[in-house]
């Protein structure tokens, strides 16, 4: 497990990224015909929902 040190401005530059990069990737999805590299897409958009979780659960304490 990795631990990052960030302060409050990190962390809400990180969560406003990864919420617009989600937004993206979740065209991209409905977007894509190929099978095997949408679920690759859909995998990709799992992981970074958790991290995404994780940060905001985070600032919640």
């Amino acid at each position: 497990m990795i631990q990052l040190d960030l302060n409050q401005q990190d962390i809400e530059v990180l969560v406003d990224t990864l919420e617009g990069y989600l937004s993206d990737l979740r065209m991209e999805i409905s977007a894509t015909d190929l099978q095997d590299y949408r679920e690759g897409l859909k995998s990709r958009k799992e992981i970074l929902i958790k991290v995404l979780d994780e940060l905001k659960e985070a600032t919640a304490h």
